[in-house]
């Protein structure tokens, strides 16, 4: 276990491995489909030259069958993400359990007169690390990586930080979940395809990277207020282009531990500035209730 994080390997009855720590970097976006399109495309570039152009070798098909992504892959892949209004990709280096990197996007309609409209629904994008490759590479250059990918995205809201990386929706892995999540508040649980279609303009945090948009920074009172509500020590806030912002949450992420009193202050801090825009979730199969309510108010609480 690092200082900062457990090492969490949880294997399923049959072998398969289902939880892991690992790390997320996420955005979210309610803009139109061919400029989120475009950026993406661009941010998948920037991911690959960071992790190794061949790093990931699986899509999962139409049919939720893993097949080889070989060249013809590639192109098909590529296409469905710039041709497609609705479209659903994710690509894994290994499809037997879950992955240790993964590239998943969802993209949403944004027209009122779509059949399948709902305001609440924003175009996706999630970019998975294993915590091996913050060892390796160190948390500077996971951050730059985190900057790069937002420079190219027309986000609303974003984070990055820690993540109980899991295949989710069994309930092995649900009862685990509940058994870990309160201990480390630090570790996100993230659904992005439900997010997808759910966190509208909210904001899904804190995180250690928590990037802002509009309108949740305009309603803040833009930069210099949100300077001004942030007290720790550790905590900065950086503008970024387009009135845009991200909050980072000291040098590097940090999981905390309850149980010896690691409560991440700063976390609490910024949950308790970002209370008001704050998404929440209503839990899933399997997930007790009573933890899952607890789990998300663990910041404010």
């Amino acid at each position: 276990m690092s200082e900062h994080y457990p090492h969490i390997r949880y294997h399923a009855a049959h072998g398969a491995r289902m939880i892991r720590e690992g790390l997320r970097i996420c955005f979210y976006m309610q803009r139109s489909d061919e400029q989120v399109a475009q950026a993406v495309t661009g941010a998948l570039d920037v991911y690959l030259r960071a992790v190794g152009a061949q790093r990931l070798g699986w899509y999962l098909d139409l049919e939720g069958d893993w097949c080889p992504l070989d060249e013809r892959a590639w192109e098909t892949q590529r296409a469905h993400v710039l041709g497609s209004r609705v479209s659903n990709v994710t690509l894994v280096d290994d499809p037997s359990g879950v992955p240790d990197y993964q590239f998943e996007y969802y993209s949403k309609p944004l027209d009122a007169s779509s059949p399948i409209y709902d305001s609440r629904m924003v175009s996706s994008v999630g970019f998975w690390l294993p915590t091996e490759f913050l060892e390796t590479e160190g948390a500077p250059c996971v951050r730059k990586l985190a900057l790069e990918l937002a420079a190219l995205l027309p986000f609303n809201s974003g984070h990055a930080g820690l993540c109980f990386n899991a295949l989710l929706g069994y309930r092995e892995t649900a009862e685990e979940l509940s058994r870990l999540c309160l201990r480390y508040p630090g570790m996100d649980i993230v659904e992005l395809e439900s997010l997808s279609n759910r966190i509208g303009l909210r904001v899904k945090g804190p995180a250690w990277l928590t990037f802002l948009g509009q309108p949740v920074l305009g309603e803040l009172g833009g930069v210099p207020r949100l300077r001004s509500l942030l007290r720790s020590s550790s905590t900065e806030v950086q503008p970024l282009d387009g009135e845009r912002a991200v909050v980072s949450l000291g040098q590097g992420p940090e999981a905390g531990d309850t149980q010896k009193s690691h409560i991440l202050p700063a976390y609490r801090e910024l949950a308790h500035v970002l209370a008001p825009w704050l998404y929440h979730s209503h839990g899933g199969a399997y997930f007790p209730e009573a933890i899952h309510a607890l789990w998300e108010r663990r910041f404010l609480d």
